[in-house]
């Protein structure tokens, strides 16, 4: 089994969307298990406070590092591990690597994490540098809080847990699995206001389907993402025509 936990100030977020769907179901199914921890829970005071202002000056607030070393290190005992480097700790952050599908698919592959969803102007660089395994982008912009990206890595690694979906050889045939984007998809009716389906579709000929989809993939690749389709051409030893 899996274990997922998010240290947030608003777990709240956090609970609804993981309550839903696909990542409801890995959990019903036994092979996730979720704890989201409420960071205000690790504060100290009657205000349960969990910012403060950086040091040096400069508009913004910071995250504490002793509320987030204590949220972690409860982390480390709900997961009952023998040896902490087994546990990956991720920040998403605007200077973390970018992350991608080979990222989720190799993370896939752990046992044990902790995400940690930052405010403000992040969280005080002492957790990260005790802590964190990992930081991830989800792009060059910049989001409010945490909450979002780190519930975008969560589904992305997820879905990708054998079992969890319904299918699994679905997940393998989207977007960025096998370095292409994926093909058109179509369902009934047939036609609508004029609009058909391609014929080869009907044939029931799933080596013609496969092919159609292949050169598809490649199409909308080429068109939409030409660096993936550069990267696409150099890994499979190919020359543009």
């Amino acid at each position: 089994m899996k274990q997922i936990a998010v240290i947030t100030p608003v777990p709240e977020i956090v609970n609804m969307y993981l309550d839903q769907s696909i990542l409801r179901k890995g959990r019903e199914q036994g092979l996730l298990e979720y704890h989201v921890l409420n960071l205000r829970d690790f504060a100290m005071g009657n205000y349960r406070q969990i910012d403060d202002e950086p040091y040096g000056g400069g508009s913004g607030m910071v995250l504490m590092a002793e509320p987030l070393f204590k949220a972690i290190e409860h982390c480390f005992s709900l997961f009952k591990v023998e040896d902490i480097d087994q546990v990956t700790v991720v920040y998403p952050s605007p200077q973390g690597t970018l992350w991608n599908h080979a990222t989720a698919l190799e993370l896939s592959k752990h046992s044990y994490f902790i995400f940690l969803c930052g405010h403000y102007k992040g969280i005080d660089q002492r957790v990260i540098e005790k802590y964190v395994t990992h930081e991830y982008s989800v792009g060059d912009y910049i989001l409010s809080s945490g909450e979002l990206p780190a519930l975008l890595m969560i589904d992305s690694i997820v879905r990708l847990v054998p079992g969890v979906l319904h299918s699994y050889s679905s997940a393998a045939t989207d977007s960025f699995y096998h370095d292409l984007l994926d093909a058109p998809y179509y369902t009934r009716p047939q036609e609508i206001e004029g609009m058909r389906i391609p014929d080869v579709l009907l044939t029931g000929h799933h080596q013609e389907i496969e092919s159609w989809r292949q050169q598809q993939r490649e199409r909308r690749t080429r068109k939409r993402r030409p660096d993936l389709w550069k990267k696409y051409l150099q890994k499979t030893d190919r020359l543009e025509a």
